[in-house]
């Protein structure tokens, strides 16, 4: 028997989510089984824990969409008992039971060894939205950044936190956007040398250019932030979008693309190729500062999970929630 935070849905569509004992059995089928040491806190877990399930498709379900852990049992010979081994993406937490257990079974497709220099902990420090971050930055490198500050908007949030540390780390001058004033010192902390108040980006306008400003951005946000965003670019630079907590419409013209050719890159952290998975966690190993992922973290239990899923979707969690399951 062992715990885990699982959702259910009564016979009125009601959702609730308790911490339960189970058994191995009730696992999901996979090829390897993965003794879980910590998960995060993430909005997706925030939207499958909350009223009406969000993303989950079936039910009961274990919510989590990212761990980190030691195999514990492989039918396949890439892994072993014993490795250490973490875990983003491939619809885990929403449609497959995820992290938020202490014990989980996937496809070993899904899986990445963990690099050096980091333990299970830290690797769920950085997490999903730490993974995603880096695959942004990747992204503005392989489409090169021009001089000038790096825009990050959400910047007291998960991704934005983690690419605001890289992006400084790297040597680039970041400027952080937050509608929350108690935050700028925290951005600073991360290596952001200008706080942009997230009230300026969402004021409306009509021209569809405005002066180059940004040498490159990593946008969390989406809807009229990006739109206001886009013509600020400077000629050639890109953004690299991967949230759409201000919604998916982009009220922009094609004009910031065609006239200063700047690039839009999606990106999508759920099912990157492996090579790109391996590749983007020995970056974070190298390039995020440990010191300044500690200063995202807030620990959390199992317990705790309902509460914190109904904050991340009010905007009310800082940095990064990493949540030890066998506390």
């Amino acid at each position: 028997m062992f715990n885990a935070l699982m959702v259910e849905k009564d016979d009125e569509g009601k959702t609730s989510a308790s911490v339960q004992k189970i058994d191995l059995d009730r696992l999901p089928d996979g090829d390897v089984t993965v003794a879980v040491e910590y998960s995060t806190v993430n909005y997706k877990d925030g939207l499958c824990i909350g009223p009406g399930g969000g993303l989950v498709r079936n039910y009961p379900h274990v919510p989590g969409i990212d761990f980190a852990g030691t195999v514990e049992a492989s039918d396949d010979a890439r892994y072993k008992a014993g490795d250490k081994v973490v875990l983003t993406g491939w619809r885990v937490g929403e449609v497959h039971w995820g992290g938020y257990s202490q014990k989980a079974r996937v496809k070993a497709d899904w899986l990445v060894p963990l690099p050096d220099g980091l333990d299970t902990r830290k690797a769920m420090a950085v997490g999903t939205a730490g993974f995603t971050a880096m695959l942004a930055v990747m992204a503005l490198e392989d489409h090169g950044i021009k001089d000038g500050p790096v825009l990050v908007t959400g910047a007291a949030g998960g991704v934005g936190s983690v690419a605001t540390a890289i992006l400084a780390n790297l040597g680039h001058e970041v400027a952080g956007v937050t509608g929350r004033p108690d935050t700028e010192d925290y951005l600073k902390s991360l290596g952001a040398t200008q706080i942009v108040a997230r009230e300026e980006l969402n004021e409306t306008t009509k021209r569809p250019l405005e002066a180059e400003v940004w040498g490159g951005c990593v946008d969390a946000v989406g809807g009229d932030m990006l739109a206001r965003v886009l013509g600020q670019m400077k000629y050639g630079a890109s953004v690299s979008a991967v949230g759409l907590a201000g919604g998916a419409a982009l009220p922009a013209t094609v004009i910031p693309f065609l006239l200063r050719g700047v690039n839009l890159l999606g990106i999508d952290s759920v099912m990157q190729p492996y090579d790109n998975r391996v590749r983007a966690w020995a970056r974070i190993a190298k390039d995020l500062p440990m010191d300044k992922l500690e200063a995202m973290v807030q620990p959390a239990v199992l317990s705790d999970l309902p509460a914190l899923g109904r904050d991340i979707l009010k905007g009310q969690v800082k940095g990064r929630v990493v949540v030890d399951v066998n506390a």
